[in-house]
């Protein structure tokens, strides 16, 4: 019995209180290498152009001074918070992403190795970001503190809102689920159907957010080129 509504969140298990649920973020990743044994097919073909268009975009976000093979690093986040994402709408399976711990071990360590690669190598580059051009001499050391701040709270800003998003759909399907013994059961199938369509939109918003933190992640790391 649930102790209270967030309880379905605890990473926590039952068996002398081991966390086991986090070995369903291993899921994910044991299926990926399955899928190059398979004779190509329509699904592992639809993948690689979903991963092509992926490539392209990132490519033209980080621009001229990339270098090479750095895309590679978007996508392979793209794909492991798009499974976990998805493994997580299917019953009795831990949400690993809609937890703190796993979000920003995500997105702190890109952060900090932007931070400081573009700090070291391009030092002047990322003083000059700080000061946007026309800025009036009196506004300027108020517009190096917002900027400071702003590039502190990003790893923060990334992993809260894929930590939000997830949390908010499974809560409400869960409150949904929760009255549906206590309602008459002609009612029933009006609950079903309303069930079914969130599903549909978590579908969705698992897709969006793991496209959303890969391509802000993408965004950042161009501003330090």
């Amino acid at each position: 019995m649930m102790n209270n509504l967030f309880s379905i969140f605890d990473p926590s298990t039952n068996i002398l209180n081991i966390p086991f649920n986090w070995f369903s973020t291993l899921i994910g990743l044991l299926l990926i290498p399955i899928s190059f044994w398979f004779i190509p097919n329509r699904h592992f073909i639809f993948w690689n152009f979903i991963l092509c268009k992926l490539h392209n975009e990132f490519k033209t976000l980080l621009g001229i001074n990339s270098h090479k093979g750095s895309t590679f690093i978007f996508i392979s986040m793209f794909s492991f918070v798009l499974f976990n994402n998805f493994l997580g709408l299917f019953p009795y399976i831990f949400t690993s992403t809609s937890h703190l711990t796993m979000s920003l071990s995500i997105s702190l360590p890109l952060w900090l190795s932007f931070m400081l690669y573009g700090w070291i190598n391009n030092t002047q580059h990322m003083f000059a970001h700080m000061i946007p051009q026309g800025t009036p001499s009196i506004l300027m050391p108020f517009m190096v503190m917002i900027e400071t701040i702003s590039n502190i709270i990003r790893p923060g800003t990334l992993a809260v809102r894929l930590t939000a998003n997830m949390i908010a759909g499974h809560l409400l399907m869960t409150l949904l689920s929760g009255t549906g013994s206590s309602f008459p059961s002609y009612l029933i199938i009006i609950l079903l159907i309303i069930q079914i369509l969130l599903l549909t939109l978590e579908s969705a918003v698992a897709i969006i957010q793991s496209y959303v933190i890969s391509i802000l992640s993408t965004l950042y790391s161009s501003e330090v080129n």
